[in-house]
């Protein structure tokens, strides 16, 4: 499989088109200014690395380079010089996408480069050869690890021989170069389908008529995404037939506002990783999934060690890039995902995960379990559940909240104590907030995942 059998398939078609915040590309324009047999011949058997400013220009190279790359290597926003300068070793960088006249990080400075526009401009290998997809994790904490993949694994959840329902334009909050965005991409470059990219310096409701008025029907984003778009009135300018969250636990107050913000739309979440790759998709409406799920079928295996979710399908990661790299899997080709459940009659309910334990007094605290209940207050927009050190107990449980545009704070106190009283019938009392903090905003990694370490 490669990204031109998805080109190939949009033969005919007029109406297709790839946006972002300041130009709108004709697909049948890009799909036929890939004709240069010399650029293909710069590229092939080579470790690339995609460093560009913008996903628009990201988007191009990826055209071009599928099929002739020895390795392709997507680099979203946010990363250090220092971070990029060990992705290029542990990847064997050898040449660099990047725009036009723009500043490369010191590591990358030396190396041959292509501008996007002449990457998408590539000629088709007389005999196109797989080429290695790599993308870097995008978790709340830590450095990024390196995370190969093959294309047929990365598409593996697509049905790419499925024909789209007519007008269908796809859109998402998420980075193309990270894994959530890049299904998204994928799903629209097979359908083939329209796509809308977002820009995470556009103002939310700029983006939201942006995609109101390109008609997209179909849009994903994670939870804290979709907890900031609804605090935006230009929401309701969108008409989406499909709505998705994924990457991080998405509670039954996020899905019950965007039910009654969509009633006429499928509401799904997903569990899906860099790593693990697309697990599964629920589209009952509750949080959590059936335990039906637990166990083998359509090629994915599931099962749960330790109170943690393990996966292996073909759709995982291959590797870990680097000389000091870890195992990806477990001998039995298992991913240990780190995200921890718990069963609770025949459906399993996710805690957060293992690495994020907050330790109060000697007992296991999931901030995201006290999140969810923290979050089904009616005035509470999103939360963010962090340790306060305390001298007895080592850490206690403090909450930042974000409150309902409008709602009513001139007694904080009093809110304060209403938000922890909603709290203690829900949890037990060692994961109630020992204290509540009020704020404006919380800081989203570039992934769109609420950071857990101060930024």
């Amino acid at each position: 499989m490669f990204l031109r059998d998805g080109l190939r398939r949009e033969a005919g078609r007029s109406d297709l088109f790839l946006s972002d915040r300041s130009e709108r590309r004709d697909r049948a324009a890009i799909r036929e200014a890939a004709c240069r047999a010399d650029l293909a011949g710069l590229i092939a058997g080579r470790s690339v690395m995609v460093a560009t400013a913008g996903q628009m220009p990201a988007a191009l190279a990826m055209l071009g380079l599928d099929g002739l790359a020895r390795r392709m290597v997507l680099v979203p926003p946010g990363l250090t010089d220092d971070q990029v300068a060990r992705i290029a070793a542990d990847a064997e960088i050898d040449l660099c996408v990047a725009d036009d006249d723009a500043p490369v990080p010191p590591a990358l400075a030396g190396l041959p480069r292509l501008a996007p526009a002449e990457a998408a401009s590539a000629g088709e290998a007389p005999a196109p050869q797989p080429t290695e997809w790599v993308l870097t994790t995008s978790g709340t904490t830590g450095a990024p690890k390196l995370v190969a993949h093959t294309l047929d694994g990365l598409a593996g959840g697509i049905n790419t021989s499925a024909t789209p329902e007519p007008g269908t334009v796809w859109s998402t909050f998420y980075d193309i170069r990270r894994y959530g965005g890049l299904q998204v991409f994928l799903r629209a470059v097979f359908g083939p389908s329209s796509l809308v990219l977002s820009d995470p310096a556009e103002p939310m409701r700029d983006y939201l008529l942006r995609a109101a008025a390109a008609g997209v029907t179909h849009i994903l984003g994670t939870p804290s995404h979709w907890r900031l778009a609804l605090m935006n009135a230009a929401l309701t300018d969108l008409a989406p037939r499909y709505v998705r969250l994924s990457g991080e636990i998405a509670d039954q107050a996020i899905l019950d506002l965007l039910r009654a913000t969509f009633p006429q739309a499928r509401i799904a979440h997903a569990y899906a990783s860099s790593e693990g790759g697309v697990g599964f998709t629920v589209e009952d409406g509750r949080a959590g999934f059936p335990a039906s799920l637990v166990g083998s079928r359509s090629g994915i295996e599931i099962v749960v060690r330790d109170d943690a979710l393990l996966v292996r399908s073909k759709r995982t990661g291959r590797r870990y890039l680097g000389a000091q790299a870890e195992p990806l899997t477990d001998a039995e080709g298992f991913v240990d995902t780190g995200d921890l459940v718990e069963l609770r009659g025949e459906r399993y309910h996710f805690l957060g995960r293992r690495s994020g334990v907050i330790n109060v007094g000697g007992i296991k605290v999931q901030p995201e379990e006290v999140e969810s209940v923290v979050n089904s207050h009616p005035l509470v927009s999103m939360s963010r559940v962090r340790p306060r050190p305390n001298p007895i107990l080592g850490a206690v449980v403090e909450a930042e909240i974000v409150l309902v545009e409008g709602a009513d704070a001139s007694d904080a106190a009093a809110l304060k104590r209403a938000i922890i009283a909603h709290c203690r019938p829900h949890l037990p009392k060692h994961k109630v907030p020992a204290s509540v903090r009020f704020v404006p905003d919380l800081p989203l990694s570039t992934g769109g995942k609420l950071l857990r370490r101060a930024p």
